[in-house]
């Protein structure tokens, strides 16, 4: 059997060398070849050296010809695998087990296609992002266990907010996708969201799709108030366009989610004793992080309402 990694990457630095060493590192059952596939656009920092040196085969494209949904699906022509497992640079396999427990997954159920596990924060996250990562991952599975989500044939016509929430979500910075799955639909060309607006696609065509708790991978950013914000705008954005949310970005909703992030940061970093953040510190930081969200949230909610101009400069990604 052979299975492919593929990672796309831009600059990735030293973490994406951790990443192909512990992707060389997997332990997998005999017969089972491992085949490392990198896409690379533009970079500087002998990211494409760094690969190849790691047994890589190394796709170059230039940076305008790079897009989430269109470069994966190139990663996926250039692969041979049955299943390709999808990392970004900045994730890095948890333990040899990886690739093991993301392939476990496909004989969880029947016709599964696609198989995703959860981000374990860096040892430098802050408080506030680490405390919503362990909760999201966890709320997927409360005790632990594998789970399988499944459309009946009389869902699968369902409105695309039907599916917002933990049914319809998938990532491609730790997931693994058919094959078979793949070629009946392909990730859509689309900005961002190209992992959600996947799983909708295969859950649609009668594949399930498998969360496996145990495929970790070590994976979180910590971005400034402004970067946040820019991150926030891009999500929102995307995922109102994804699910067709009209109220994505109600003020007084968005006020009670951040006033409530902030309480329950507080009460995690108290249970975790955190040293050397006091509480009216980890107070401030906490307020920043969550009202930058909310407000990126808001923007990004009303996109369509702004000038292209305004747009780009908000989206952390230079979106118009």
């Amino acid at each position: 059997m052979l299975v492919s990694v593929a990672i796309p990457v831009r600059d990735g630095g030293a973490v994406l060398v951790d990443a192909l060493e512990a992707v060389r590192r997997q332990a997998l059952r005999e017969g089972v070849e491992v085949e490392l596939v990198v896409c690379d656009s533009g970079s500087r920092d002998g990211s494409r050296a760094a690969a190849r040196a790691r047994g890589a085969e190394v796709i170059e494209i230039a940076p305008r010809e790079f897009s989430h949904g269109g470069t994966r699906n190139l990663l996926m022509q250039r692969t041979g695998g049955e299943v390709v497992a999808f990392l970004t640079q900045d994730a890095v396999p948890a333990g040899e087990h990886w690739l093991a427990r993301l392939l476990a997954g496909f004989a969880a159920a029947d016709a599964v296609g696609l198989v995703f596990g959860p981000y374990i924060p860096r040892a430098d996250a802050s408080a506030m992002v680490r405390r919503e990562l362990e909760a999201w991952f966890r709320s997927l599975s409360p005790d632990g266990s594998v789970r399988v989500d499944r459309l009946a044939p009389s869902e699968r016509a369902a409105p695309p907010r039907a599916l917002y929430g933990a049914r319809g979500y998938f990532t491609d910075a730790n997931g693994a996708v058919a094959r078979a799955a793949w070629e009946r639909v392909p990730f859509r060309p689309v900005a961002y969201a190209e992992d959600h607006a996947l799983a909708h696609d295969v859950l649609q065509a009668g594949f399930a799709k498998v969360f496996a708790p145990d495929a970790a991978v070590i994976h979180s950013h910590d971005y400034g108030a402004w970067e946040w914000t820019r991150r926030s705008f891009d999500e929102a954005r995307a995922v109102r366009e994804l699910y067709e949310l009209e109220d994505l970005g109600d003020v007084r909703r968005l006020a009670r989610s951040a006033r409530g992030s902030v309480g329950a940061d507080l009460r995690y970093a108290g249970g975790l004793r955190a040293a050397g953040i006091g509480g009216v510190e980890l107070l401030v930081r906490s307020l920043g992080h969550h009202g930058a969200r909310a407000l990126g949230t808001a923007l990004g909610a009303r996109a369509e309402r702004l000038s292209p101009a305004i747009v780009e400069h908000l989206s952390l990604e230079g979106r118009r």
